[in-house]
């Protein structure tokens, strides 16, 4: 291993981000108590559904009352960027078919952040793996002890959990955004997040940001073989 190996470098962010993401299972387990679900029911989200903004949309709109369906449409709508991501990673990753189901149950925002962020194949599927596996056992694990301690932790976010996430996806993007097209990108995402989250619905702002990236691409992509020709 040299000291600059980036696959070893993937393998410390993977380890960093699913710490950081599996402790934030306690504040899922507990809300999700404390909304009326049972610990196996809980249990079943987490390992099943796999994705903790559909989990949390769920849990949301079954604590305030509301019908079965509409929980499963915001946590479907929440989800619908997984399917993004699978058409991302497939050229990146380049799977076996055998894996390929596997993956999808592990392909998460932070997987798929750790991974597009690898300078190469093997580290990216390092990233990948590790990410992916890492954060749906301790998120599982933490997601238990939450519901078992039920409303007995108080409120999770005193503990700072809901910022732990955050703060190791900043720590990924950061390095990323040296550009000027990836910062004026980052820009106009935050600004369309900001904007609709008090007027629509849980995911729907994540989506509007997310295609301010697939716009900036779309309109650039005929400068890229110009560009690459010159460099």
């Amino acid at each position: 291993m040299t000291p600059h190996d980036p696959v070893a470098a993937a393998r410390r962010q993977a380890v960093s981000v699913s710490v950081a993401t599996g402790l934030y299972g306690v504040s899922f387990g507990a809300l999700s108590v404390a909304a009326g679900l049972s610990v196996p029911q809980t249990m079943a989200l987490s390992l099943l559904m796999f994705s903790g903004g559909s989990q949390f949309a769920f849990i949301g709109v079954v604590g305030a009352g509301g019908a079965v369906g509409a929980a499963v449409a915001s946590a479907a709508l929440l989800g619908a960027r997984n399917g993004l991501y699978g058409a991302q990673l497939t050229p990146l990753l380049d799977l076996p078919w055998r894996w390929r189901l596997p993956a999808a149950h592990v392909t998460i925002d932070e997987s798929t952040a750790v991974a597009t962020a690898q300078p190469s194949r093997r580290a990216a599927r390092v990233g990948f793996w590790w990410t992916g596996v890492g954060v749906l056992v301790l998120w599982n694990l933490f997601t238990l002890l939450g519901a078992l301690a039920g409303d007995r932790l108080g409120d999770p976010r005193a503990y700072g959990l809901d910022a732990a996430a955050g703060a190791a996806f900043l720590a990924l993007v950061w390095p990323r955004l040296a550009s000027r097209t990836a910062q004026g990108v980052a820009a106009a995402a935050v600004l369309v997040a900001l904007a609709t989250t008090p007027v629509l619905p849980a995911g729907v702002p994540v989506l509007l940001a997310a295609l301010v990236a697939v716009v900036v691409g779309l309109l650039t992509q005929d400068q890229r073989p110009a560009t690459g020709a010159a460099a």
